[in-house]
């Protein structure tokens, strides 16, 4: 009896603990996104001779993915505000100037009423900066359970075990000439998504009839939203390496052309466009 009130207690606690053990980080507050390590080579790109215009329309999700069960199935797998991950990835990387395109039509309205204010507010009005290079692509495909598996090992009753499963996401970009109509140069990217889970385990008899048995566990999810943004940043850098390679755009000093970080993408580019070796 007295055994039974003390295993009663003992799990009272443990449940009260539970209970009012508050999760780490809940209550942080709201910062910047983490630049990711795409971010940290834009900012490291050389100079250009000149910022190029560019303008995005759209940049949305081809995947047509949605969350699997017990998610809504109205929850898509991707994020739906890609278009704007590309618009701050063009600026960080120094050598682009963004131009509002895809809410135009917001932009037109505040410059009528601007017009419609007087002959003077409409002469002060400069004319809309028009674009050279059109940038356009999307999110191209979303394949989860690319590779799962796990492991486990248990000893006297005590033992852990691991999960895990990787998801892919792909993004294309390419650059388009305005005046022809010329897709300048076209790339494609693709980022895992890292999930694992970690849960340790014991099970013991106490006494002949007493049983114990006790889990825990963590999971770890990489966020899918900044997996999206390292595959579009690294997009814009292959863009932009490439667009210096074919003299589509110039370096501000041709001597930057090997700087390590040019150098790098090219290599990445040539490996992985050079012909597979066929197996005899």
């Amino acid at each position: 009896m007295k055994r039974a009130v003390l295993l009663l207690l003992l799990i009272g606690m443990l449940g009260g603990c539970a209970s009012m053990q508050e999760p780490a980080g809940v209550s942080e507050l709201a910062r910047l996104t983490p630049a990711t390590g795409a971010t940290r080579d834009l900012q490291q790109l050389p100079a250009p001779r000149g910022k190029i215009v560019v303008a995005v329309y759209g940049f949305r999700d081809l995947t047509g993915q949605y969350k699997p069960a017990p998610d809504s199935s109205f929850s898509t797998s991707v994020t739906q505000g890609a278009a704007s991950i590309l618009m701050q990835a063009l600026r960080t990387s120094g050598w682009y100037t963004p131009v509002e395109r895809e809410n135009l039509q917001d932009l037109l309205t505040e410059r009528k009423i601007v017009r419609s204010m007087g002959e003077g507010a409409a002469t002060n009005l400069p004319q809309l900066m028009p674009a050279t290079i059109l940038i356009e692509g999307g999110i191209i495909a979303f394949e989860s359970n690319v590779r799962t598996g796990g492991v486990g090992a248990r000893y006297l009753g005590v033992g852990m075990s691991t999960q895990y499963r990787v998801d892919q996401v792909s993004v294309s970009l390419r650059s388009v000439d305005i005046r022809d109509g010329q897709v300048l140069n076209n790339v494609s990217t693709t980022k895992t998504i890292y999930s694992y889970e970690l849960r340790p385990s014991v099970f013991k008899f106490v006494n002949f009839k007493d049983l114990v048995e006790f889990e825990a566990g963590m999971t770890r999810n990489e966020p899918a939203q900044l997996c999206v943004r390292e595959a579009i940043e690294a997009a814009v850098l292959h863009l932009t390496v490439l667009g210096v390679r074919d003299r589509v755009w110039a370096l501000k000093n041709p001597e930057d052309s090997e700087a390590p970080i040019m150098q790098a993408y090219l290599r990445e580019n040539e490996a992985s466009t050079s012909k597979p070796v066929a197996v005899q």
